[in-house]
């Protein structure tokens, strides 16, 4: 075989500065040029930015505070305690637990407890399965007051 015509050459790469060097090096030239302006005694115009540099979107106003003390506190309405006590003993009578009640229904388990101790917010789809699953009233005048096998009407 005749000699390979190939030689070998190293080839070294300097890298570019990064962003930030660059910008750093933009802002020492700015300087710099600043200074020689003001040495030679030139009028500089300058601006400030607000809020440069700052990672603040928003900003707290003086009103902020006046406003939370005037407006009233809007909170969600919660299931009473009473409907609370009429689901737990309902559960009690047909022998469930909360487990097997939150299985019959298929929500959570810990849907039943809040529910049972009030922290809930009513939602009439769960009341609807809580109601037909212990055969109790939850909703309107009369809640605790056994369901009544409605006949359909043909």
């Amino acid at each position: 075989m005749a000699e390979s015509d190939w030689d070998t050459v190293t080839v070294l790469r300097k890298k570019g500065p990064t962003a930030a060097q660059a910008k750093s090096k933009q802002e020492s030239s700015n300087i710099k040029a600043i200074t020689a302006a003001q040495r030679r005694g030139e009028d500089l115009e300058t601006t400030k930015k607000w809020s440069a540099g700052q990672n603040k979107q928003h900003l707290v106003t003086k009103n902020t505070a006046k406003l939370d003390r005037e407006t009233e506190e809007l909170q969600h309405q919660r299931v009473s305690l009473e409907v609370g006590k009429v689901i737990q003993q309902g559960r009690q009578n047909k022998g469930f637990t909360q487990k097997d009640l939150a299985t019959k229904i298929n929500e959570k388990p810990q849907v039943i407890a809040d529910y049972e101790c009030g922290k809930a917010i009513p939602n009439n789809q769960i009341m609807g399965k809580i109601e037909r699953a212990i055969g109790l009233k939850l909703r309107g005048k009369d809640i605790g007051v056994p369901l009544e096998a409605k006949s359909k009407k043909k």
